[in-house]
């Protein structure tokens, strides 16, 4: 008898876990559902978008009229020199204040993710995703790391610590990177906003590319013998779930979004006056001086020496080195992606009531399909400098920092470039040309990668393992 309610008891405790794997509504797919709704107010174009409600009052009145007045009537009522004056007002004010205006939907959808969690959902999706996990080669724990990258790359990188398996770990922290966190979002909301008529699909599809980017990796990493090997087992205890906590959720969107805005006074400050003085200064008639046009600047100098690089993704013309320039300040944090744009358009005047300046102009210099590529790059490229150091510290090891990095740069460059060749030739954008060729080699390649026999462990390694279980036994 006490055997019987012993095993009723067992059966008792893991019922929930069978309940929620078989019979949950909220899974993989409910998942998509979810996050696109969160995607839509937070960054959509509805009446109901309270985050781009947010953000458009940012950018129209506080940073658009309010601060840029306050700003000029200070340097008018100081008499202060014009170039400490464009220095405030073009560099500080245009710069910082054209990523401060993305924290009203930044705030929204870490409120909204800080909810899920907090209720016990995550949770029970990080349980639901075990399974699919490791069709693909990730431990049902890679879902914590990734979970937290959505927030931050920093702390979602710092999070692999906890998967035992080294292999495993490496792998987790190759592919967190491709998560849109909280700093890509104003990339994100930029070109939605500039090209795309703020659709909360552009954003959605961000998401969705981020997450196919890990499958594809460790679909693909999984098969080499440096990664090869079964994932360790997952091992996590469920909560109930319950009403979410007001002080938790207030709590976790303060730390992230505290986070976002640290960055703007800090990073962003002090690359917004590197910015200024690259844009503002130049070589005129062979004498370095102050300069008012652009296309003289050192900015443009540097980037029309590097936009050839980009050149087979689309970028070409005048915004080839604006494009190259905004990606390479995207390595110090990502939110420069926006303020560089800011401090090229000169962001910082009155807007009209179409929407934002800065929209108008990255709109007359990208299309559809190039937008879509430049996006794409900057989501999966190299990560800020922070994240950078996050995997320096995790890896504990110089070679497969650079590994890492150097896989996701050209893990990106060859996503984008298939993404604008062959899809521009489909909306004939785009003439069928030699890149056209190098793009289907590489999506071939990539197949090829992907449906190819993996590495399995050589007999010695196996012979050994034997070996030592018999050892052990005797």
């Amino acid at each position: 008898m006490r055997k019987k309610e012993k095993d009723e008891a067992c059966d008792e405790r893991f019922r929930p876990h069978r309940l929620d794997r078989n019979k949950s509504i909220l899974g993989p797919s409910d998942l998509r559902l979810i996050m696109y709704g969160i995607y839509t107010i937070a960054m959509g174009s509805t009446p109901f978008s309270i985050g781009t409600i947010g953000t458009d009052w940012a950018n129209d009145v506080l940073f658009g009229e309010t601060i840029p007045g306050m700003m000029g009537s200070v340097i008018q009522y100081f008499h202060i020199n014009p170039i400490l004056a464009s220095l405030l007002k073009d560099g500080i004010v245009a710069g910082v204040g054209a990523t401060l205006g993305f924290v009203p939907q930044i705030l929204v959808l870490f409120v909204f993710l800080s909810i899920l969690e907090d209720c016990g959902y995550m949770a029970r999706v990080a349980f639901i995703m075990d399974r699919l996990f490791r069709k693909f080669g990730l431990s049902g724990k890679s879902f914590i790391p990734l979970l937290v990258a959505t927030g931050c790359g920093v702390p979602g990188i710092m999070a692999s610590r906890t998967i035992e398996q080294d292999r495993d770990r490496k792998l987790t922290i190759m592919t967190t990177g491709f998560i849109p966190c909280g700093a890509k979002m104003p990339i994100i909301g930029l070109f939605a906003g500039a090209i795309f008529g703020n659709s909360s699909l552009v954003a959605t599809s961000a998401f969705v590319i981020g997450i196919a980017a890990v499958v594809v990796s460790g679909i693909m990493l999984k098969k080499f013998k440096a990664f090869a090997g079964e994932p360790a087992p997952f091992v996590m205890e469920l909560p109930a779930y319950h009403f979410p906590s007001l002080s938790n959720v207030l709590h976790s969107t303060w730390e992230r979004g505290f986070s976002f805005i640290k960055r703007a006074g800090t990073l962003i400050l002090l690359s917004s006056i590197v910015l200024w003085f690259l844009q503002s200064f130049g070589f005129v008639n062979g004498a370095f001086a102050f300069v008012d046009d652009n296309n003289n600047s050192l900015l443009a100098l540097l980037g029309r020496s590097l936009a050839w690089i980009f050149y087979p993704l689309g970028w070409v013309g005048d915004m080839a080195w604006k494009a190259t320039v905004a990606t390479f300040t995207g390595l110090i944090a990502k939110e420069e992606v926006v303020n560089t744009f800011g401090v090229l358009y000169n962001f910082g005047g009155e807007l009209s009531e179409e929407g934002n300046e800065i929209w108008t102009l990255v709109a007359a210099d990208f299309s559809a399909i190039t937008a879509y590529s430049f996006m794409l790059f900057n989501l999966l490229c190299a990560p800020c400098f922070a994240a950078m150091g996050a995997i320096k510290r995790e890896m504990n090891n110089a070679k497969w920092t650079w590994i890492s990095i150097g896989y996701m740069c050209v893990f990106a460059y060859s996503i984008s470039l298939i993404v604008y060749q062959l899809g521009g030739l489909l909306l004939h954008e785009v003439p069928f040309n030699f890149f056209t060729v190098v793009a289907l080699v590489l999506l071939v390649g990539i197949l090829y990668l992907l449906f190819r026999k993996g590495y399995s462990e050589d007999k010695s390694n196996i012979s050994v393992k034997d070996f030592s279980l018999n050892k052990v036994r005797s």
